[in-house]
């Protein structure tokens, strides 16, 4: 036995386990080690191992080491400053609540099979999709839109209880930033990415027939869809798309051929939101968009990335695949219309979760720098140190400072952050 923090565990089966060997557990045996647990370990590692623990020293305090379930941190910088006691006219009490509830799921759900996920490469399972789809995880991070309210009608609430009128894009920068805590950037992927810029497509340009039975099913969990531009030759230069789709003789169908590349989420899709060339002028006035199905004649390649496979990132090969003439998304040739749509929103949301990563690094690194002992005193006692973390968190605050701007502005501009006006300032932040 030994105790950490107060806490006594018995480690008699993990020190066999342990990365060190069982030596350095032994000769520590009978004792207070919390002074030496801390120079090697950070505190979330307790939580791990929680079920080690077997008592608690008698006389020691409550350390609220790991803190409450969805708490706010008083660490430094490791929240929106707004959340840490700064006067700031973005945020209501709906935005904490949403936040904790959030946090909750994040911390109950993800976090523990996040590092195995991403280290296995393994696709997020259907029971996993249906609990991101029920507990509106999914809904919440697609924006304000139609979908708020048809989760209403399916039973799901807005975590924090906040009503759909209400949600703007401040509640959805949160719950990007909160899944950005995560971390692990493939992980954190795999569980909407794709799906996240594909579903708004559906909703705003798909049939009554199409939202009616598909919106529900994606909404749920129960089906998942992606995004399916890219091409091997076509990348932000999507007017050189060559993916085809011609109509067959009864005019029932589009017979889709091509190669999309690079498809986040696309290994484990049902439904794939594709641009396609139906027109033959060569200008962008040949696109449109089709909602396609997996099915015959549509196949999917892993392609490995420089991060985790468990996003499942992939090549799409479609051979003659018959798409129903009712799956247009709109019109013919409003494809590059479309696109353009979706891409203001997406640059904004990229831009949300990397901040939301760089906050956890922050407030990580803090941590640790009160640990971690070196020459006698704390890291964060050492001049250079200190000045690292306030340089790190300059630069934090500024992007958040930005970020909020931006979004306060997509909050007042009519269609949110579509348009030509919002592009430029949503490109310079995911720039910065």
């Amino acid at each position: 036995w030994m105790a950490v923090d107060g806490h006594v565990y018995d480690v008699s089966k993990f020190a066999r386990l342990h990365p060190g060997g069982s030596q350095i557990i032994e000769q520590y045996a009978g004792q207070d080690v919390t002074g030496v647990f801390f120079e090697l370990h950070r505190k979330d590692v307790l939580a791990k191992y929680a079920k080690l623990r077997v008592g608690r020293l008698e006389g020691a305090k409550e350390d609220g080491t790991l803190g409450e379930v969805g708490a706010i941190s008083a660490v430094p910088f490791a929240e929106i400053p707004a959340f840490q006691g700064q006067n700031s006219p973005y945020y209501r009490e709906s935005h904490k609540r949403l936040l904790q509830a959030v946090r909750s799921f994040v911390q109950t759900e993800l976090e523990p099979i996040a590092e195995s996920a991403d280290l296995s490469g393994e696709y997020p399972d259907l029971e996993l999709r249906q609990k991101l789809g029920k507990s509106g995880m999914f809904g919440i991070r697609l924006g304000p839109g139609p979908w708020l309210k048809a989760l209403g009608s399916l039973g799901i609430k807005i975590p924090g209880d906040v009503a759909p009128e209400d949600f703007d894009y401040f509640h959805e920068m949160i719950a990007h930033q909160e899944f950005g805590r995560l971390g692990r950037p493939g992980f954190i992927d795999s569980l909407g990415a794709g799906y996240g810029i594909s579903v708004p497509a559906i909703f705003h340009f798909g049939s009554d027939e199409v939202k009616r039975t598909l919106g529900p099913q994606l909404l749920m969990g129960d089906k998942h869809s992606v995004l399916s531009i890219s091409e091997p030759f076509a990348g932000s230069d999507v007017a050189a798309l060559q993916a085809t789709a011609e109509k067959t003789p009864d005019g029932k169908f589009y017979a889709v051929n091509g190669l999309k590349k690079w498809i986040t989420e696309g290994m484990y899709a049902d439904y794939f939101v594709t641009a396609v060339r139906t027109g033959k002028t060569g200008t962008p006035k040949d696109l449109s968009m089709l909602l396609v199905e997996r099915g015959p004649g549509l196949e999917t390649k892993q392609i490995k990335t420089t991060y985790s496979t468990c996003c499942g990132t992939c090549m799409v090969i479609m051979n003659n695949v018959k798409v129903p003439v009712g799956n247009l998304l709109g019109k013919e040739g409003n494809g590059f219309r479309q696109i353009m749509y979706n891409f203001n929103h997406e640059r904004w949301i990229i831009t949300t979760s990397l901040i939301g990563q760089g906050r956890q690094a922050v407030a990580d690194t803090f941590m640790w720098a009160r640990q971690r002992k070196i020459f006698g005193k704390s890291l964060i006692d050492q001049a250079v140190i200190r000045n690292k973390l306030a340089a790190s968190a300059a630069a934090l605050e500024g992007l958040q400072a930005f970020l909020e701007t931006v979004t306060y502005d997509m909050c007042k501009t009519k269609g949110g952050a579509v348009g030509d006006r919002l592009a430029g300032p949503i490109a310079l932040l995911k720039y910065q």
